[in-house]
Protein backbone atom coordinates (compact mmCIF):
# COMPACT_ATOMS: atom_id res chain seq x y z
CA UNK A 1 0.00 0.00 0.00
CA UNK A 2 1.58 3.28 -1.23
CA UNK A 3 2.03 5.78 1.77
CA UNK A 4 0.59 9.68 1.47
CA UNK A 5 3.33 11.90 1.49
CA UNK A 6 2.61 15.44 2.89
CA UNK A 7 5.55 16.60 1.37
CA UNK A 8 7.15 14.51 -1.36
CA UNK A 9 10.98 13.50 -1.19
CA UNK A 10 13.86 15.67 -2.00
CA UNK A 11 12.13 19.15 -2.06
CA UNK A 12 13.84 21.57 -3.42
CA UNK A 13 11.89 24.84 -2.08
CA UNK A 14 14.50 28.24 -2.54
CA UNK A 15 13.67 29.63 0.41
CA UNK A 16 16.76 31.53 0.76
CA UNK A 17 15.95 33.25 -2.12
CA UNK A 18 12.92 34.75 -1.25
CA UNK A 19 14.68 36.12 2.57
CA UNK A 20 14.11 39.74 1.50
CA UNK A 21 10.84 39.56 0.76
CA UNK A 22 10.35 38.17 4.38
CA UNK A 23 12.76 40.05 5.94
CA UNK A 24 10.68 43.19 4.45
CA UNK A 25 6.97 41.64 5.72
CA UNK A 26 8.86 41.05 9.34
CA UNK A 27 9.84 44.60 9.21
CA UNK A 28 6.44 45.95 8.89
CA UNK A 29 4.32 43.66 11.24
CA UNK A 30 7.69 44.50 13.45
CA UNK A 31 7.03 48.29 13.05
CA UNK A 32 3.03 48.16 13.73
CA UNK A 33 3.97 45.98 16.65
CA UNK A 34 5.83 48.65 17.97
CA UNK A 35 4.11 51.61 16.81
CA UNK A 36 0.43 49.87 18.23
CA UNK A 37 1.47 49.41 21.90
CA UNK A 38 2.19 53.62 22.51
CA UNK A 39 -0.40 54.32 20.62
CA UNK A 40 -3.16 52.20 21.14
CA UNK A 41 -2.03 49.79 23.85
CA UNK A 42 -2.93 46.81 25.34
CA UNK A 43 -6.52 45.78 26.75
CA UNK A 44 -5.38 45.15 30.35
CA UNK A 45 -7.72 42.36 32.00
CA UNK A 46 -8.76 42.29 35.54
CA UNK A 47 -5.60 40.43 36.32
CA UNK A 48 -3.27 43.81 35.37
CA UNK A 49 -6.40 46.44 35.75
CA UNK A 50 -7.34 45.16 39.28
CA UNK A 51 -10.97 44.04 40.41
CA UNK A 52 -13.04 41.90 42.05
CA UNK A 53 -13.27 38.49 42.56
CA UNK A 54 -16.21 36.22 43.65
CA UNK A 55 -16.69 32.77 44.04
CA UNK A 56 -20.16 31.68 44.07
CA UNK A 57 -22.01 28.04 44.50
CA UNK A 58 -25.08 27.87 42.30
CA UNK A 59 -27.85 25.04 42.98
CA UNK A 60 -26.98 23.20 39.72
CA UNK A 61 -24.80 23.53 36.85
CA UNK A 62 -23.89 26.85 36.58
CA UNK A 63 -25.67 29.25 33.22
CA UNK A 64 -22.52 30.88 32.43
CA UNK A 65 -24.13 32.70 29.23
CA UNK A 66 -27.12 33.32 31.59
CA UNK A 67 -24.78 35.04 33.69
CA UNK A 68 -22.67 36.83 31.49
CA UNK A 69 -26.05 38.12 29.90
CA UNK A 70 -26.99 39.63 33.49
CA UNK A 71 -24.11 41.48 34.52
CA UNK A 72 -23.19 42.44 31.12
CA UNK A 73 -26.40 44.99 31.48
CA UNK A 74 -25.63 45.91 34.78
CA UNK A 75 -22.80 48.69 34.14
CA UNK A 76 -20.45 46.58 36.14
CA UNK A 77 -17.36 47.39 33.72
CA UNK A 78 -15.71 44.14 32.30
CA UNK A 79 -16.90 41.17 33.83
CA UNK A 80 -15.26 38.20 33.50
CA UNK A 81 -16.88 34.42 34.53
CA UNK A 82 -15.39 30.76 34.47
CA UNK A 83 -15.92 27.26 36.47
CA UNK A 84 -13.57 26.78 38.77
CA UNK A 85 -13.31 22.79 38.68
CA UNK A 86 -16.84 21.85 39.47
CA UNK A 87 -19.96 22.73 37.22
CA UNK A 88 -21.60 24.32 40.04
CA UNK A 89 -18.79 26.57 41.15
CA UNK A 90 -18.22 30.24 39.48
CA UNK A 91 -15.48 32.99 39.53
CA UNK A 92 -16.74 36.41 38.96
CA UNK A 93 -14.47 38.68 38.18
CA UNK A 94 -15.42 42.00 37.68
CA UNK A 95 -13.08 45.38 37.29
CA UNK A 96 -15.92 47.28 39.36
CA UNK A 97 -14.81 50.84 40.59
CA UNK A 98 -11.81 50.73 43.57
CA UNK A 99 -12.23 52.49 46.38
CA UNK A 100 -11.99 52.28 50.00
CA UNK A 101 -13.84 49.59 51.97
CA UNK A 102 -16.33 50.51 51.76
CA UNK A 103 -17.01 51.32 47.89
CA UNK A 104 -15.59 47.84 47.46
CA UNK A 105 -18.59 46.39 49.55
CA UNK A 106 -20.76 48.54 48.12
CA UNK A 107 -19.83 46.89 44.57
CA UNK A 108 -19.86 43.67 45.84
CA UNK A 109 -23.44 43.94 46.84
CA UNK A 110 -24.15 45.31 43.37
CA UNK A 111 -22.97 42.15 41.97
CA UNK A 112 -24.84 40.06 43.96
CA UNK A 113 -28.23 41.55 43.57
CA UNK A 114 -27.91 41.73 40.18
CA UNK A 115 -27.12 38.10 40.19
CA UNK A 116 -30.12 37.65 42.44
CA UNK A 117 -32.75 39.66 40.84
CA UNK A 118 -32.03 38.39 37.25
CA UNK A 119 -30.45 34.84 37.82
CA UNK A 120 -32.26 33.19 40.69
CA UNK A 121 -31.87 33.03 44.13
CA UNK A 122 -29.43 30.17 45.74
CA UNK A 123 -26.37 30.76 45.27
CA UNK A 124 -24.05 30.96 48.33
CA UNK A 125 -20.87 32.60 47.62
CA UNK A 126 -17.47 31.11 48.71
CA UNK A 127 -15.56 33.72 49.13
CA UNK A 128 -15.19 37.75 48.10
CA UNK A 129 -11.72 39.63 46.81
CA UNK A 130 -10.39 42.87 45.75
CA UNK A 131 -7.19 42.64 43.42
CA UNK A 132 -5.99 46.15 44.15
CA UNK A 133 -3.57 48.40 42.18
CA UNK A 134 -0.62 47.11 43.62
CA UNK A 135 -1.21 42.85 43.22
CA UNK A 136 -2.30 43.75 39.46
CA UNK A 137 1.00 45.39 38.67
CA UNK A 138 3.05 42.90 40.57
CA UNK A 139 1.33 40.61 38.22
CA UNK A 140 2.42 42.19 35.04
CA UNK A 141 6.03 42.26 36.26
CA UNK A 142 5.76 38.84 37.05
CA UNK A 143 4.55 37.67 33.84
CA UNK A 144 7.24 40.06 31.91
CA UNK A 145 10.06 38.11 34.20
CA UNK A 146 8.67 34.96 33.03
CA UNK A 147 8.73 35.79 29.32
CA UNK A 148 12.66 37.42 29.89
CA UNK A 149 14.20 34.34 31.81
CA UNK A 150 12.41 31.73 29.39
CA UNK A 151 14.11 33.49 26.44
CA UNK A 152 17.31 33.74 28.58
CA UNK A 153 17.06 30.11 29.28
CA UNK A 154 16.88 29.49 25.18
CA UNK A 155 19.60 31.72 24.69
CA UNK A 156 22.12 29.30 27.34
CA UNK A 157 20.27 26.28 25.59
CA UNK A 158 21.18 26.60 22.77
CA UNK A 159 24.87 28.25 23.27
CA UNK A 160 25.77 24.88 25.11
CA UNK A 161 24.24 22.80 23.12
CA UNK A 162 24.85 24.23 19.34
CA UNK A 163 27.54 27.54 19.31
CA UNK A 164 26.73 31.05 20.04
CA UNK A 165 25.57 31.48 16.70
CA UNK A 166 22.37 29.19 17.33
CA UNK A 167 21.70 30.98 20.24
CA UNK A 168 21.26 34.19 18.54
CA UNK A 169 19.36 33.01 15.90
CA UNK A 170 16.76 31.35 18.28
CA UNK A 171 16.36 34.41 20.57
CA UNK A 172 16.30 36.70 17.33
CA UNK A 173 13.74 34.41 16.36
CA UNK A 174 11.38 34.32 19.35
CA UNK A 175 11.75 38.36 20.08
CA UNK A 176 10.51 37.95 16.43
CA UNK A 177 7.65 36.10 17.32
CA UNK A 178 6.57 37.60 20.54
CA UNK A 179 6.84 41.32 19.82
CA UNK A 180 4.61 40.51 16.66
CA UNK A 181 2.06 38.46 18.86
CA UNK A 182 1.90 41.45 21.65
CA UNK A 183 1.39 43.82 18.44
CA UNK A 184 -1.50 41.38 17.37
CA UNK A 185 -3.18 42.09 21.20
CA UNK A 186 -3.17 45.89 20.84
CA UNK A 187 -4.20 46.57 16.61
CA UNK A 188 -6.97 43.72 17.63
CA UNK A 189 -7.99 44.85 21.22
CA UNK A 190 -7.77 41.11 22.62
CA UNK A 191 -7.84 41.17 25.93
CA UNK A 192 -3.88 40.90 27.72
CA UNK A 193 -4.33 38.85 30.57
CA UNK A 194 -2.47 35.81 32.71
CA UNK A 195 -3.47 33.51 30.11
CA UNK A 196 -2.54 35.51 27.64
CA UNK A 197 1.32 34.92 29.45
CA UNK A 198 0.36 31.59 29.12
CA UNK A 199 -0.17 31.57 25.26
CA UNK A 200 3.29 33.44 24.67
CA UNK A 201 5.26 31.26 27.19
CA UNK A 202 3.40 28.15 24.89
CA UNK A 203 4.15 30.07 21.55
CA UNK A 204 7.74 30.69 22.84
CA UNK A 205 8.21 26.66 23.41
CA UNK A 206 6.79 25.63 20.00
CA UNK A 207 8.64 28.06 18.49
CA UNK A 208 12.30 26.71 19.82
CA UNK A 209 11.21 23.12 19.46
CA UNK A 210 10.65 23.77 15.41
CA UNK A 211 13.81 26.03 15.82
CA UNK A 212 16.11 23.32 17.46
CA UNK A 213 14.65 20.87 15.08
CA UNK A 214 16.18 22.24 11.86
CA UNK A 215 19.35 23.58 13.68
CA UNK A 216 20.10 20.45 14.01
CA UNK A 217 19.95 19.18 10.66
CA UNK A 218 22.00 22.27 9.91
CA UNK A 219 24.66 21.10 12.16
CA UNK A 220 24.55 17.50 10.85
CA UNK A 221 24.91 18.99 6.85
CA UNK A 222 27.73 21.74 7.79
CA UNK A 223 29.80 18.14 9.09
CA UNK A 224 28.49 15.75 5.92
CA UNK A 225 29.06 19.04 2.84
CA UNK A 226 32.11 20.68 4.28
CA UNK A 227 32.02 22.57 0.48
CA UNK A 228 28.71 23.34 -0.16
CA UNK A 229 27.87 26.92 -0.14
CA UNK A 230 26.28 28.00 2.95
CA UNK A 231 23.01 29.71 1.27
CA UNK A 232 22.59 26.24 -0.50
CA UNK A 233 22.44 24.23 3.02
CA UNK A 234 20.43 25.94 5.04
CA UNK A 235 18.08 25.55 2.10
CA UNK A 236 18.50 21.59 1.97
CA UNK A 237 18.41 21.67 5.70
CA UNK A 238 15.16 23.75 5.75
CA UNK A 239 13.85 21.16 3.05
CA UNK A 240 14.75 18.01 4.46
CA UNK A 241 12.83 18.78 7.65
CA UNK A 242 10.01 20.12 6.25
CA UNK A 243 7.47 17.53 6.50
CA UNK A 244 8.11 17.54 9.99
CA UNK A 245 7.67 21.04 10.17
CA UNK A 246 4.40 20.64 8.38
CA UNK A 247 2.88 17.64 9.94
CA UNK A 248 3.57 18.99 13.66
CA UNK A 249 1.95 22.57 12.30
CA UNK A 250 -1.02 21.10 11.05
CA UNK A 251 -2.00 18.84 13.68
CA UNK A 252 -1.53 21.32 16.38
CA UNK A 253 -4.06 23.53 14.02
CA UNK A 254 -6.32 20.47 13.69
CA UNK A 255 -6.91 20.58 17.41
CA UNK A 256 -6.60 24.31 17.54
CA UNK A 257 -9.36 25.21 15.16
CA UNK A 258 -12.52 23.46 16.39
CA UNK A 259 -11.38 25.13 20.28
CA UNK A 260 -11.54 28.09 18.84
CA UNK A 261 -15.01 27.49 16.87
CA UNK A 262 -16.81 25.52 19.39
CA UNK A 263 -15.21 26.19 22.59
CA UNK A 264 -16.98 29.78 23.58
CA UNK A 265 -15.78 33.09 25.01
CA UNK A 266 -13.59 31.79 27.58
CA UNK A 267 -11.02 30.18 25.45
CA UNK A 268 -11.61 31.80 22.24
CA UNK A 269 -9.10 34.96 22.29
CA UNK A 270 -6.50 31.99 23.53
CA UNK A 271 -6.78 29.37 20.88
CA UNK A 272 -7.05 32.59 18.59
CA UNK A 273 -3.13 33.45 19.45
CA UNK A 274 -2.07 30.15 19.75
CA UNK A 275 -3.26 29.52 16.01
CA UNK A 276 -0.87 32.78 15.63
CA UNK A 277 1.27 31.15 17.53
CA UNK A 278 1.69 28.29 15.75
CA UNK A 279 1.66 29.95 11.59
CA UNK A 280 4.36 33.03 12.82
CA UNK A 281 6.45 30.34 14.80
CA UNK A 282 6.59 28.39 11.52
CA UNK A 283 7.61 31.26 9.39
CA UNK A 284 9.80 32.94 12.09
CA UNK A 285 11.96 29.41 11.88
CA UNK A 286 12.04 29.13 8.15
CA UNK A 287 13.30 33.07 7.69
CA UNK A 288 14.41 34.68 10.93
CA UNK A 289 16.01 31.92 12.77
CA UNK A 290 17.67 29.92 10.11
CA UNK A 291 19.10 33.15 7.60
CA UNK A 292 20.28 34.19 10.88
CA UNK A 293 23.23 31.65 10.75
CA UNK A 294 24.09 32.39 7.56
CA UNK A 295 24.88 36.27 8.18
CA UNK A 296 26.89 35.38 11.61
CA UNK A 297 28.98 33.38 9.34
CA UNK A 298 28.40 30.06 10.37
CA UNK A 299 31.02 27.21 8.84
CA UNK A 300 31.41 23.82 8.75
CA UNK A 301 34.65 24.07 11.19
CA UNK A 302 31.92 25.39 13.80
CA UNK A 303 30.10 22.48 14.05
CA UNK A 304 32.77 20.39 13.63
CA UNK A 305 33.17 17.70 16.57
CA UNK A 306 36.22 18.21 18.98
CA UNK A 307 38.20 14.81 18.12
CA UNK A 308 37.97 15.56 13.95
CA UNK A 309 39.47 18.68 14.86
CA UNK A 310 42.36 17.62 16.74
CA UNK A 311 42.74 14.68 14.35
CA UNK A 312 42.92 17.37 11.61
CA UNK A 313 45.21 19.75 13.61
CA UNK A 314 47.77 16.45 14.20
CA UNK A 315 47.89 15.42 10.23
CA UNK A 316 50.21 18.19 8.96
CA UNK A 317 52.63 17.24 11.68
CA UNK A 318 52.59 13.85 10.95
CA UNK A 319 53.48 14.63 7.33
CA UNK A 320 56.21 17.01 8.42
CA UNK A 321 57.76 14.54 10.78
CA UNK A 322 57.64 11.98 7.28
CA UNK A 323 59.18 14.98 5.08
CA UNK A 324 62.25 15.15 7.59
CA UNK A 325 63.00 11.81 8.03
Amino acid sequence: MRRIRLVPDDTRIPFFRYRWIAFAWSFIVLLGAILAEPTIGLNYGIDFKGGILLEAKTPGPADLARMREVLGGADLGDVELQTGGAPDDVLIRTSAEAGDEAQQQAAIGKIKDTLEKGYGSGLVYQRAEFVGPKVSSELLMDGVYAVLVSLAGVFAYLWFRFEWQYGLGAIASLVHDVSATIGIYAIFRIEFNLSSVAAILTLVGYSLNDTVVIYDRVRENLRRYKTMPIAALLDRSINETLARTLMTSLTTLVALIPLWLLGGLVIRDFTIIMIWGVIIGTYSTIYIATPVLYYLNIRPHSSEPEPAKAEAAARPKAKAKVSAA
